[in-house]
């Protein structure tokens, strides 16, 4: 296998890319579920003394896959016989997921900030988080979130689709089987 995708496949940087992202995200999500209906402080700020620094790497890999896109690869087309309407929802969905993880990361930046957590969780102040629904970046933090898991279940429901039902093998496109 390339470092660079193919009309067949995508390449190793661009598959390496993909399943660190999606494992960090997904965590990311069941963290940040999590911490937001937990009522022990100690708890909710242990949660997101992780949450945070694997939010920033979820950014750093998606600018990184941006510009991998933009600068040195390209995708591989999509699958041959693909209805119109399957390849627009297709791409809007990557595109959603794209601006809901830069909007995750930004609103949870402009949070941390504006809220004064980011001192606290991060350097283990011992005084209390913030009530975080007093800062307007939480709402767009809680929105975003929601609507990266339909995004994320979509995406998981068109690959397994593809797989299953269409078989034109799209696991393997992205590294998964032969």
């Amino acid at each position: 296998m390339r470092w660079k995708s193919t009309p067949e496949a995508y390449g190793r940087a661009a598959i390496a890319m993909h399943w660190v992202s999606a494992a960090l995200i997904l965590g990311l999500l069941a963290a940040g579920f999590i911490a937001a209906n937990t009522a022990d402080p100690a708890a909710k700020a242990s949660i997101l003394r992780l949450h945070a620094p694997l939010g920033i790497t979820v950014l750093v890999l998606t600018l990184a896959r941006l510009l991998w896109w933009a600068l040195a690869d390209r995708k591989p087309p999509q699958p041959k016989g693909l209805p119109a309407w399957q390849s627009m929802s297709a791409r809007l969905v990557h595109i959603g997921l794209m601006v809901a993880t830069l909007g995750l990361a930004g609103s949870g930046i402009a949070l941390f900030a504006w809220s004064g957590a980011g001192a606290i969780v991060m350097a283990g102040a011992p005084q209390p988080l913030p009530d975080f629904w007093d800062y307007p970046p939480r709402y767009a933090h809680a929105a975003l979130a929601r609507l990266a898991v339909i995004l994320v279940a979509l995406h998981i429901a068109a690959a397994l689709y593809h797989q299953f039902v269409r078989k034109d093998r799209i696991f393997s496109r992205m590294g998964v089987g032969q």
